[in-house]
């Protein structure tokens, strides 16, 4: 097995040419997981993973004026690329038709609170009964977050994930100035200022959810979850994060069993 990336350690493209020749495979699913992932008819081929140590820069914003931080945003966005990009790769020289499971995170270490690691893991899966017939349509195997579970009853039900995606917006939220805030003292009221604020914020980065999940050839995005963060910033620098995975139909399936009530032993 060639070494197409220089980021490829020797350890890793000996473990994934381990993986490959059959001897083992790794997983970071579940038993119940693992277990609906065979049943759906797919096989687990191992552990994949994705890293990138990167350094965001600074932007200065203006005190008193709400606005969205470009430089921090696209810094967010290349490094999460990069890491899922990577295991995407490893995925692919194992011959995956996807990746299941997908957790992308961020992580900081002592000595540089600007350098910030993003990483992506997941574990690699192939069609038992048609390899390569399930990748996403830009050929590459599809990446998603859904449990086993999830993807198990997306399959039952006529979907396929294409891919997992994400929009981003770090957004710098104005002061309040000092008059407005002695106004404020002791009443209930709205602070219109910060809620405009959050709200640009926030569609921006649905937005962009979405945008991703049309570009990946999706016919929706299921899963998706909201959150925000001030990483290393500060309270009034927020980066507003959206993740989902986006899907489209797979064609004719077997119906799914109605659902039946089921009590618990006492």
């Amino acid at each position: 097995m060639s070494n197409p990336e220089p980021w490829i350690t020797p350890a890793s493209q000996q473990r994934l040419a381990d993986t490959a020749s059959g001897t083992c495979f790794t997983s970071d699913l579940s038993v119940d997981e693992f277990v609906l992932v065979h049943q759906s008819g797919f096989e687990a081929l191992g552990l994949v993973v994705g890293s990138s140590m990167y350094h965001v820069g600074i932007q200065v914003a203006r005190w008193g004026q709400s606005q969205e931080l470009t430089t921090l945003t696209q810094a967010m966005y290349n490094g999460r690329e990069l890491a899922m990009e990577r295991m995407t790769t490893e995925a692919n020289q194992l011959g995956a038709d996807g990746i299941v499971g997908v957790q992308l995170a961020l992580n900081m270490y002592a000595g540089g609170q600007e350098v910030m690691e993003f990483l992506a893991t997941g574990t690699a899966v192939r069609s038992r009964a048609h390899p390569g017939a399930f990748k996403a349509p830009t050929g590459r195997p599809f990446t998603s977050d859904l449990t086993g579970q999830d993807f198990y009853k997306l399959l039952r039900a006529g979907w396929l994930p294409t891919s997992f995606v994400f929009g981003t917006c770090v957004y710098h939220v104005a002061h309040q100035g000092a008059l407005q805030s002695l106004r404020q003292i002791g009443q209930n009221v709205e602070m219109p200022q910060y809620t405009q604020a959050v709200y640009d914020a926030r569609e921006l980065a649905v937005s962009r959810l979405q945008t991703e999940g049309e570009r990946s050839g999706g016919a929706g995005i299921v899963g998706v979850q909201l959150s925000h963060t001030s990483h290393v910033w500060g309270e009034h620098a927020i980066e507003f994060l959206g993740v989902g995975t986006a899907v489209r139909t797979l064609g004719d399936t077997e119906p799914m069993p109605a659902p039946t009530l089921v009590l618990p032993l006492q």
